[in-house]
Order: C-alpha cells, then structure tokens, then sequence
C-alpha cells in the first residue's frame, strides 16, 4: 500500500483534509464544553467552520439565545414585580439594588484585604525591630470582620472537609453493602432511618458532642466549622452510600463468576472489578451528595455561627439594615452560582474516570 503524497492532493482535496481535521478537533472539545456548562460554543464553532450554518444556528438559538431570553424575562419580571412587595424591611430589592450591593461587597472585601495587609506590614514591622533590639518577636493575629469573599472561602472549605469525610465513610460502607447481602440487611435500616433527618435536628447533638470531645482551645479547627462540617458529613454521606451500593450490587454476573474461576483475593476484585464496573454510579452519589452538602451547610452556619455565607446570610437577616435584603439576595445568587460550579467540577472528575454520557 503506497503512501499519500500531500504535495500530490489537489487544493480543494486540502481544503477538505483540513476541515476534517478542524472538524475532529472541534467535536474533540465538545465534550469538555459540555463539563463546564459551554456547550453552545460547539455550534459556534461549526457555523464558522462552515458547517451546515442553518442547522448550527438552530443549535445555538436553543443552547444560548433560548437561556438568555429567559434569564431576560426573569430579570424584566422580577425587577417590574419586586416594588410591589413590600416588607418590613421596605420593598423586595430589584436587579438595579442586588448589583448595586454586589459591587458594594466587592468593594467591602477590596478595603479589607488592604487593611489586613496593612496590619500584617505593621506586625512584621515591629517583629523586624523587636529581632534588632535583641527581643522575641510576638505573634498578633489580625483580628478584623472577615470580608465577603472570605466567607465564600470559609464554606467552600467547610463543605469539602465534611464532603471528603462522607465520601470516605460511604463509599466503603457502600461496596460492603453491594459485596454482602447480609451487610446490606444490616445498612439498610440505618439508612432508611437516618437519611430523612433534618441537618437542624443533627445540629444541636453534634454541637453538644463536639463540645464534649474537642475540649482544646488551640486545636487545628474551630468548634464551629467542626459543627458545620460534621453537620454536612451526617446528612451528605446518604446519595454516596445509596448510590455506591447500588453500583457495586449491578456489576454483570458472568464477572463475577470470572473472579471466582480466577480466585481472586477481596482487595484485587474490589480494585481490579468492582471499582471500575461500579464508577458510574459512584460519581452519580458524589455529585448527589455533594449538591447536599453544599445545602445543608447553609443552615448549619446559620446556627452554628461559623463565618460562612449562611452566617453572612444571618447577620444581614439580623441587621434588618434598608441594604440587608439585597445582600441576602446576593449571597442568594451566590451560593446557587457556586453549587453549580461545584456540581460542573464533580463531573470534570467523573468524566476522566468513566466513560458515562449523564449530565
């Protein structure tokens, strides 16, 4: 069989190769715009390909133009609806007010952090002069209101500490419930009893427990982000569990009849068998359980008074200023935003690990 010799192919022939090529490449990113919740760049992307533009504009009328006019007409509804309703705190703040005061917590968290920089300038400073004079340097920790953005970070810190610590509790749980029926007789109550429970009645025994246990003053972790976190793992640990159970329990029959013709050991048929067969739906209750967590933490930093967005949410509430339902209505956009992005991260992962087209 002889070789193509491109110099030999006619212009039009290499036109067509290289649109093949920009064709294969553009499906290629297809499927990770599809991960990240961009899945109308792919018919941009062909229309100026030269795709069929008709159809491509079909595609990106109802992926992009058909979300837009309708976050629109949400927007025009809410901002002619809004003033409507008044409450004790004044109007229902439109569009107009929850940006202003978004721009305004922005700005909040800019002065912050220069102040805080400021202070630990100070600090080092005066440590630099302490060390000259021959003296011990002193620790000053920085003792000002955290801003917006780092109560944003102190939720997303406390919702994956507590999501880690279910999905390390479930998933083992999970496979031994799918590998033993008689394990699974003995889950299934507990399961079946527990997941329906409320974060705020697992709030006060947890906060009562950790109380209790983690008397230290100096610890790693405060008691209150124990509290959220720990709220989070109780209430979380229930879709990865249900979900890994499920996935190990369905794994084809003719596989496991080979496992046993090949005597595998327990560790190797989990990691060589049922670990792979089972991933699919093991992400399934990762996402599941971590779109939960992501929920009940909101309420557990409400009354556990860990400085999160649920207690931002909280002392806005409290506040009762003419500019509170805004920022609450801010936070409101913020912690919808930030669960999608989580959920948009769980299936990057499960999409380098499985081959599974749920979205």
């Amino acid at each position: 069989m002889t070789a193509i010799d491109p110099d030999s192919l006619s212009a039009d022939e290499a036109r067509a190769a290289r649109r093949e090529r920009l064709f294969t490449r553009i499906n290629a990113a297809d499927k990770w715009f599809q991960v990240v919740g961009l899945s109308w760049l792919t018919p941009i992307l062909k229309a100026a390909a030269g795709d069929n533009p008709r159809a491509q504009m079909s595609e990106i009328w109802r992926l992009l133009g058909v979300p837009i006019l309708a976050i629109c007409g949400f927007l025009a509804l809410w901002g002619t609806l809004a003033p409507t309703v008044q409450t004790s705190l004044g109007a229902i703040p439109g569009p107009a007010q929850v940006w202003t005061q978004a721009v305004a917590l922005h700005e909040d968290a800019q002065a912050k952090a220069a102040s805080r920089a400021k202070f630990e300038a100070q600090v080092a400073t005066l440590n630099e002069r302490r060390v000259a004079a021959g003296k011990e340097p002193v620790a000053r920790a920085y003792t000002g209101a955290p801003s917006y953005y780092a109560q944003i970070w102190t939720s997303i810190k406390t919702v994956f500490f507590g999501f880690l610590i279910a999905s390390a509790v479930a998933i083992p749980l999970g496979i031994l419930s799918g590998l033993s029926p008689t394990a699974n007789a003995a889950l299934n109550p507990i399961i079946q009893i527990f997941k329906p429970v409320s974060p705020l009645a697992w709030l006060p025994i947890v906060t009562m427990v950790v109380s209790a246990v983690y008397v230290t003053q100096d610890g790693w972790f405060a008691k209150s982000f124990l509290n959220s976190a720990i709220t989070v793992t109780l209430c979380s640990l229930w879709p990865t569990l249900i979900n890994t159970s499920l996935g190990v329990s369905s794994i084809d029959k003719d596989l496991v009849n080979v496992s046993k013709v090949l005597k595998m050991n327990t560790w190797t048929k989990i990691t060589k068998l049922v670990l792979p067969s089972a991933l699919p739906l093991i992400f399934t209750g990762l996402r599941l359980s971590l779109g939960v967590g992501w929920m009940v933490l909101i309420a557990a930093e409400m009354l556990a008074q860990n400085p999160g967005l649920g207690k931002f949410v909280w002392d806005e509430f409290q506040n009762g200023s003419s500019q509170s339902l805004a920022k609450i209505m801010v936070a409101v956009f913020t912690i919808g935003i930030i669960g999608f992005l989580l959920d948009r991260l769980m299936y990057a992962i499960q999409s380098l690990f499985t081959f599974t087209n749920n979205r």
